[in-house]
Formats: structure tokens, sequence, C-alpha cells
């Protein structure tokens, strides 16, 4: 029977830790402010930026909210994160994904300066995570390590597979496994044999997007799942990309959902905030 890495309880840790330190800078008259940038009514958007707003009121961080509307054309929104990149008061910028259709979302992401952008998408900082040397981490796989840590499971010589290959999750939590040693495989939607290769992970990390994909014979007895998905089943109830309960038996080690990876999500945002505000201020 798995026991449940309890992700609500490990991002209350960091953001524990995030107040203290920011409530030391606070001392040296060091404010923190994160903004936060929505274009168009997309509800899960609405529900991701009123958490984020939350936590940071709940860290000591200032927040900035800039709800734009759907038809804000691309040269708009350029020109507003040019302003929120020349304020001083702003130490983070994040432009909440998806944007709408007609918005590209790389030239948004590229204009965002490397030291203000939290979600650590922007190209430069992408290049920093693949040699190693980094700031900031995309705050998804930032989480998943936290969680491990905090559980005290150490990937060093583990075999561990990834499903999902997006820019967002799948490529960055495999370099991440990667730089703490772990033997890591990216299985997608071209992948062969895809149960067989799961059924082989110490760690299994579900990033597909598709509800209860993972099921029982593609787990390993004892294995560690981790499921990052976040999707809803016709009935409207919440669920991961994991069969939580037939897995549940199995696994020595699973997340929730919700509950999970989610609450990490938004406290290594706050984490990577915290760490924008350091750099500026030349502080360690």
């Amino acid at each position: 029977m798995a026991k449940i890495i309890d992700g609500k309880e490990i991002s209350a840790n960091v953001k524990a830790q995030v107040k203290a330190e920011a409530e030391q800078l606070k001392a040296q008259g060091i404010e923190i402010g994160l903004a936060v940038v929505i274009v168009g009514n997309n509800p899960a958007s609405r529900v991701y930026v009123n958490n984020k707003k939350k936590a940071c009121e709940a860290v000591g961080f200032d927040s900035y909210e800039y709800a734009l509307p759907e038809e804000t054309t691309q040269a708009e929104l350029l020109e507003l994160v040019e302003k929120l990149n020349a304020d001083d008061k702003v130490n983070g910028i994040l432009v909440q994904l998806p944007l709408p259709k007609h918005i590209d979302e790389n030239a948004i992401i590229n204009a965002i300066l490397p030291s203000k952008d939290v979600d650590a998408f922007h190209p430069e900082n992408v290049g920093h995570i693949m040699i190693g040397d980094f700031s900031f981490l995309p705050c998804t796989p930032a989480g998943v390590m936290e969680m491990l840590k905090q559980t005290g499971i150490d990937v060093g010589g583990k075999n561990c597979v990834v499903i999902g290959r997006s820019n967002i999750v799948g490529k960055p939590m495999a370099m991440l496994l990667l730089h703490k040693n772990a033997t890591v495989t990216i299985c997608h939607s071209h992948t062969k044999n895809l149960a067989e290769v799961c059924s082989k992970a110490d760690v299994l990390v579900a990033a597909v997007g598709k509800a209860d994909f993972v099921t029982p014979d593609m787990i390993k007895e004892g294995a560690v799942v981790i499921d990052v998905g976040m999707n809803r089943r016709e009935n409207g109830k919440l669920c991961g990309d994991v069969d939580y309960d037939a897995c549940f038996e199995k696994a020595g080690y699973i997340t929730p959902v919700p509950g999970g990876v989610g609450p990490m999500t938004i406290a290594m945002l706050m984490k990577n905030t915290l760490t924008a505000a350091k750099l500026k201020n030349n502080i360690k």
C-alpha cells in the first residue's frame, strides 16, 4: 500500500521558509513584487491567477495583476511586458498561459527579462537548466524535486521514467532528475511498448494530460508515482493522469490529485520570486 506524498504539507513548509526570508528582506527595506498577466477569460487560468495572488499575500509579497481582454493585441501585450521589465517594484513577471491564439507565446516569453522570468521559460534560463547552472527552475518540475527531497527519496542511480515531453514539465523534469544522478527515460506518443517501459521505473512521473492514463500494469511494485496531471472527468471531478485508486495498492509512494503537485507549483513560484529579489539586491 502506497504512502501518500502530501503536496499541501510540503508546499506549506516551502512557503513558510519563503515568508521568513521575505520578512528579513523587508526589515532591510526590500519589498518583493510579482506581476501576473492574464489575457482573456479562461476559467482554469483565472483559478490559477487567484491562487497565485493568495500565495503572494500569504508570504508577504506585493501582487500586481493585469487582467487584459481577449482581444488584446500582441503589440499591446509586448508593451506591457516592457513596462514591467523596467518597473523596479516588480521582481517577477508571469504571463499566464495559454494565451489567445492570435498571440505568439514564444514572442511574449522571449520579451520577459531572464532575471524576472520566474516561470523559467525564457531560452536563456532553459539553457542554464540544461547545463546545471541555474537561478530559476520551472515551477512544476522544481516542485516535484522538492517533494522527493522532503520525502527522503534519493533518485541517484534509480531508473526514472517521465511520460510527456512538454517544454513546461516533461523536458525540464527529465533534466532535473538527471542532475540528481538518475537514469532517465522520456516517453511520449511515439514510444513503443509504453507500459513495459513504465513498469521498469523506480520513479514514474506522469505529465501527459489524460485522465487515468497510468494503470497498475504500467507501474512497478513499490515504485514512486508522481502525478502531474490535472484533468476533469465527465462528472466534473478533478483527477490526475494516474488511476489513483487502482494504483494505490501497488505503488510505494503516490501523489494525490488534487493536493499533490498542484500546491507545489505555486510554492515554487514564490521561491523563484524570492530568488529574483535576492539576485537583484546581490544577496546570496
